[in-house]
């Protein structure tokens, strides 16, 4: 598995530390892994592209 760095803000980073914790996750890298893996599982059962991005919209990640 190949890995690359990513930028969060320090605020995000600080809660995504927290939540990685109280979830016993045993790290951040873990628990940020599983959450993408989440949201892209989701993305994926979509019927269109379409669908994909009225999700996306609503999630506020596109407008």
């Amino acid at each position: 598995m190949s890995t690359a760095k990513i930028k969060l803000d320090k605020e995000l980073l600080k809660k995504v530390k927290k939540f990685a914790d109280l979830a016993g996750y045993s790290s951040v890298e873990e628990f940020i892994t599983h959450a993408l893996e989440k949201e892209i599982a989701q993305l994926e059962e979509s019927a269109s592209e379409e669908e994909i991005k009225k999700k996306l919209q609503g999630l506020g990640y596109i407008s």
